[in-house]
């Protein structure tokens, strides 16, 4: 199976598509101006404390204060506080986590205002990002994610990712792990540390002790709120927890995260390395690449399958709903075996729907009826099947006797919402535009006005695929007559994603400019 990354970077957002076989099966947006994220670990102040909700609010610097409940503590926090404390007053004379003596784990059934009060600093960690009305999720069980570990501070444990499934090669690797880690360091090995030597882990490891012990010797006497470990950017991110041996090819078309991919993989995977490409065409890279087209099908209210079936996906403020259609598909007399088929080929698409949007919480799928057990566990199954390469945390419960399937998704960032149907931008909604040989007037006006500008002799025209073929089309095409009448070299450019009337004009260094 082949795998593409094709990142499109904007002044304002970069656009991550993950291709299996030229299919769009993930796509990751992210602002520029982006400041907090999953991952990130803050030294924060606590606020308010809950005693009804068992919870507190942390001020981290965001506009909302965020969540902490006290569940997501973690057993070790009287640990981490002590020792946050002897950071914030020692600083680089702090003594070694491996050197200091773990306090009693707290209570699990404890109470939020035993351990927290007003006004105390705390060091926690994103865990989701504000979704709706709420803010950001936090925990404080600290994690520091790698390549082929997770390093867990103030903990021993040692275990492996439940992906790695040949019982020898865990236990491999867990006495392997415990061999060479220090005291207070617990460790999750990740799927793609299978097979891995040691050497890979020890320096691995090595890494991230440095990492967490860099960042606590450095918070001495500073105020809250603080960013004190930066997670990745989400480029770097997907390729550290993806990036497998079925990749063929990154693409990406700005030559600063061209060379950010490029040296990080270097890092992470020095034999993929050259498989990183700069794109300087012509036409945007999502066009370039059939990804723009594959956004607009895949992300409205209704989601066309293969052979007629379609589903139809809506949200609520508690879940999400998928209806399963059969179209216009006739199954014959055997109407059983066709609504297996329909709910197979339903069961793929979803799948692919609920990481391509990142849906998240409680979905809900309401598939055709099927009547027999052995039906029933086929369409189980293969749900199961098609979300195995997921990576957020899910569970799939068996098909009701109503037919209904109920999803839990794991939800740390907001759904990814795409818009798909355009108002007219030249109509704005009224259903009328301007006739084709009228726009094409415009055109030459804006062409005329552009010659005598900038006193050019070539130029480049960016229009939508129809008013490129009009304007190219025949022997004495428009194009010709701009030719000569200007005496002037013009490429026209056929932009899918443009809308009808959009147009754009650049001079020959590929400059946009504005008429």
């Amino acid at each position: 199976m082949s795998r593409e990354l094709v990142v499109d970077v904007t002044s304002f957002e970069i656009s991550i598509a993950l291709l299996e076989e030229k299919k769009l099966i993930e796509l990751n947006k992210e602002k520029t101006s982006i400041q907090y994220s999953v991952g990130d670990i803050y030294l924060g102040r606590v606020k308010k404390i809950l005693p009804g909700l068992n919870a507190a609010f942390i001020d981290i610097g965001y506009e909302k204060d965020a969540f902490l409940h006290y569940f997501d503590l973690g057993s070790q926090f009287a640990s981490l506080n002590k020792y946050l404390k002897i950071a914030l007053s020692s600083g680089k004379n702090a003594p070694a986590l491996s050197k200091f003596n773990l306090l009693p784990d707290i209570k699990k059934e404890g109470k939020i205002s035993d351990v927290l009060v007003p006004g105390q600093y705390i060091l926690v960690q994103i865990a989701k990002e504000p979704i709706s009305t709420k803010g950001h999720r936090l925990s404080a069980e600290i994690s520091i994610a790698g390549r082929n570990l997770i390093l867990l501070p103030f903990s021993n444990k040692v275990s492996v990712s439940q992906r790695v499934t040949v019982r020898e090669e865990k236990e491999r690797l867990k006495n392997l792990l415990k061999s060479i880690k220090p005291n207070n360091y617990g460790v999750i090995v990740r799927t793609v540390a299978e097979t891995k030597k040691v050497i890979d882990f020890d320096n691995e490891l090595k890494s991230l002790i440095k990492k967490w012990e860099h960042a606590l010797k450095g918070i001495v006497n500073i105020k809250p709120p603080k960013l004190v470990i930066g997670e990745l950017s989400r480029t770097s991110a997907i390729l550290r927890d993806i990036l497998n041996a079925s990749f063929n090819s990154i693409y990406v078309n700005n030559g600063e995260v061209y060379q950010e991919i490029k040296d990080f993989i270097k890092k992470i995977a020095p034999e993929k390395e050259k498989i990183v490409k700069h794109y300087e065409g012509s036409l945007p890279i999502f066009d370039e690449f059939g990804i723009e087209k594959q956004i607009k099908s895949s992300f409205g209210k209704t989601v066309s399958c293969k052979n007629g079936v379609y589903i139809v996906i809506e949200h609520t403020e508690a879940l999400h709903t998928i209806d399963v259609n059969s179209g216009n598909r006739s199954g014959g007399d055997n109407q059983e075996k066709n609504a297996l088929e329909v709910n197979l080929i339903a069961a793929a698409e979803i799948a692919r729907q609920l990481k391509l949007r990142d849906m998240g919480g409680i979905i809900v799928v309401d598939f055709i009826d099927l009547h027999t057990a052995p039906n029933k566990r086929d369409v189980f199954q293969k749900m199961i099947d098609c979300m195995s390469e997921d990576r957020a945390k899910h569970n799939i419960l068996p098909l009701s006797k109503f037919g209904l399937m109920q999803i839990t998704r794991q939800r740390v960032r907001p759904e990814m919402q795409v818009q798909t149907l355009e108002t007219c931008p030249t109509c704005h909604g009224s259903g009328e535009i301007t006739s084709s040989i009228v726009f094409i007037d415009e055109l030459e006006n804006k062409l005329q006005y552009f010659i005598g500008k900038t006193k050019t002799n070539s130029m480049i025209l960016k229009v939508h695929p129809y008013i490129a073929a009009f304007i190219e089309k025949g022997y004495k095409s428009v194009k010709k007559k701009w030719k000569k009448k200007y005496k002037i070299k013009i490429v026209i450019q056929a932009v899918p994603s443009f809308t009808l009337l959009e147009y754009g004009f650049l001079n020959q260094n590929g400059e946009e400019i504005d008429v």
